[in-house]
């Protein structure tokens, strides 16, 4: 593990000394994945100083490392015929990707610079939806017809490959409509007599994903089938392109940090996730105040719940000291069960079908943990406050809070996936006034059930 803050010091000694030279050949000595590390650590004109002086081709394979927002301030600042040269080097869908974080204008500009074929395969891509197949594949794929035989196949690699850059995973057979009829993996061909036939040894019963499937399917084939690369197809069958195992990773991880995001009431369908953590101040408050609102409203239930029993509150002070320890303990058990069922509900472990058993499992889970807990806190209040009564109603209270929090929590994600709303989105504004409400509604109910009359 390279030392970032000793990096980034030694080239900012280089950059005051104003060496270039020198500067360019300690950045030549790392990794693009760590310069990508070392460029989020300098300032703007410090990093937009080091990225003119990288070739080309280091250019373009640091840009893939790069967050979004990064990429764009990088090539607004550099001139237009080094930045077009630079996304002409990355894979095709990497060049859509940073072309679609542009404005539209600046887009075009860029898309009237490139290349004819690579800019109207990338302007294809780009009236693709980014979360789906076609946004998300490489449309350079290596086809042959199932007449040759392997050695054409792989003398036709030596040529196709080094011309076109491609990224080599499998051979894909297509007629001459680009129909995909099989697949070839670059083994089976090392393996197979010269002499054969594609059609000989391809495999037709092909694993595929279409160009209108979403991140979350693609996501769970590529976990199912364990596969370097799945080919893309349109309705009619015709071979578009191919998505690779990092491009997945990718999509995992941002799909990851975005059920993150939203269990906390974080939106990324309005405001970036970039702009959420490190960009404009005004977007991030954006993204985290809608759900705050609605938190805002059940809490003033739960005030209103607690305004109801304040004569309870008058004659018995004592007890608002608990209210505390039972709506955190019975927010966070809530909070477990919800993530277990929005993550089950993502991987596809949990179905709506099987709702009724998860919520059954849970209630005793949540009843077993919530009697355990309310022994201890029994205990803990009759030693402290000397009173068995006050300390039974605290641990009955937070038994019955801790069952009816996995109950809801169970309950919520399901609730909301059959009414097509993202239970990660809403579930945990849900969960946290919801339990408020109700364990305090059963706090007091049981305190005025049982103390009160006995104060006076």
């Amino acid at each position: 593990m390279i030392n970032i803050p000793n990096i980034v010091e030694r080239l900012r000694e280089i950059m005051d000394d104003e060496t270039l030279t020198q500067l360019k050949e300690e950045l030549g000595s790392y990794h693009v994945a760590d310069l990508a590390d070392i460029f989020q650590e300098l300032k703007p004109d410090e990093r937009l100083k080091c990225f003119k002086l990288l070739d080309i081709d280091e250019a373009a394979d640091l840009m893939e490392y790069l967050t979004p927002q990064m990429q764009v301030e990088l090539l607004g600042d550099i001139d237009e015929e080094m930045a077009s040269k630079i996304i002409t080097k990355l894979p095709h869908d990497a060049a859509a990707d940073v072309l679609g974080d542009m404005e539209e204008d600046e887009s075009e500009t860029y898309l009237d610079k490139l290349p004819q074929k690579f800019s109207d395969e990338v302007r294809e891509l780009l009236t693709y939806n980014e979360d789906t197949a076609g946004g998300i594949m490489n449309p350079t794929v290596l086809t042959v017809n199932s007449e040759m035989t392997v050695q054409d196949v792989l003398n036709h690699i030596r040529i196709k490959a080094e011309k076109d850059n491609m990224e080599l995973y499998y051979v894909y057979v297509v007629d001459k409509q680009n129909h995909l009829l099989g697949v070839v993996s670059l083994r089976k061909l090392l393996t197979s007599p010269i002499n054969k036939t594609v059609e000989e040894i391809m495999i037709s019963d092909i694993v595929k994903l279409h160009v209108d499937d979403y991140s979350d399917y693609i996501i769970d084939e590529f976990m199912k089938y364990q596969y370097s690369a799945l080919p893309v197809v349109d309705l009619y069958n015709r071979l578009k392109g191919m998505i690779t195992w990092d491009d997945v990773h990718d999509l995992f991880e941002e799909e990851t940090t975005e059920e993150i995001y939203q269990s906390s009431g974080i939106s990324t369908e309005v405001v970036d996730e970039d702009e959420i953590l490190s960009g404009n101040i005004l977007q991030a408050i954006r993204a985290r105040t809608p759900w705050l609102f609605i938190t805002l409203l059940g809490e003033f239930v739960a005030v209103n719940v607690a305004h109801h029993f304040d004569h309870t509150l008058n004659a018995l002070p004592i007890i608002a000291i608990f209210m505390p320890l039972l709506a955190g303990l019975g927010g966070n058990i809530g909070t477990q069960s919800i993530t277990l069922m929005v993550r089950g509900l993502s991987t596809g472990q949990v179905t709506l079908s099987s709702a009724f058993h998860h919520m059954i499992r849970e209630m005793f889970i949540g009843f077993a943990i919530g009697s355990l807990f309310g022994i201890l806190v029994t205990l803990a209040t009759w030693g402290w406050q000397h009173n068995i009564e006050l300390g039974i109603i605290v641990g009955i209270a937070m038994a019955i809070n801790m069952t009816m929090a996995t109950v809801i929590g169970t309950f919520t994600p399901f609730a909301l996936k059959s009414l097509n709303i993202d239970p990660a989105v809403a579930s945990g504004p849900v969960i946290a006034t919801t339990i408020d409400v109700v364990g305090l509604a059963v706090y007091f109910t049981l305190v005025s059930t049982f103390l009160i009359s006995k104060v006076f």
